[in-house]
């Protein structure tokens, strides 16, 4: 059974950082996509940053330049690493995977498993 549970989340000052993880179990696949994708209560899930095994990372273009995905193998575990963190980042960040390659586009609807997610607020 694939499992994700993520970490790391908070509430940080404008221009902050923080790393989220994501914690993987039962997912051994050797072609996947993994994401991260943030949702603020009444509006949609927004895609943030993928990363797969085929076509490497993409990000949104509101958080190139700040935020970083990356995925320790040996720890099989996904990270976002967030600097210079804006009030519009606020969210709750969940992490998401998918167990076959191709293009890791930053829709919701290509992913099938999910984590629970970690609450980010960035305050002024």
């Amino acid at each position: 059974q694939v499992q994700l549970v993520e970490s790391g989340g908070g509430s940080v000052q404008v221009g902050g950082s923080l790393n989220l993880s994501c914690s993987l179990s039962g997912f051994s696949y050797t072609r996947y996509c993994m994401g991260w994708f943030r949702q603020v209560p009444g509006q949609e899930r927004e895609g943030v940053a993928a990363i797969g095994t085929d076509f490497g990372t993409r990000y949104a273009e509101s958080v190139k330049g700040r935020f970083t995905i990356r995925k320790d193998n040996a720890k099989n575990t996904l990270y976002l690493q967030m600097d210079n963190l804006r009030p519009e980042d606020t969210a709750m960040y969940r992490c998401a995977a998918r167990a076959w390659g191709g293009h890791c586009y930053l829709a919701p609807s290509q992913f099938n498993f999910w984590g629970q997610g970690t609450p980010v607020t960035v305050s002024t």
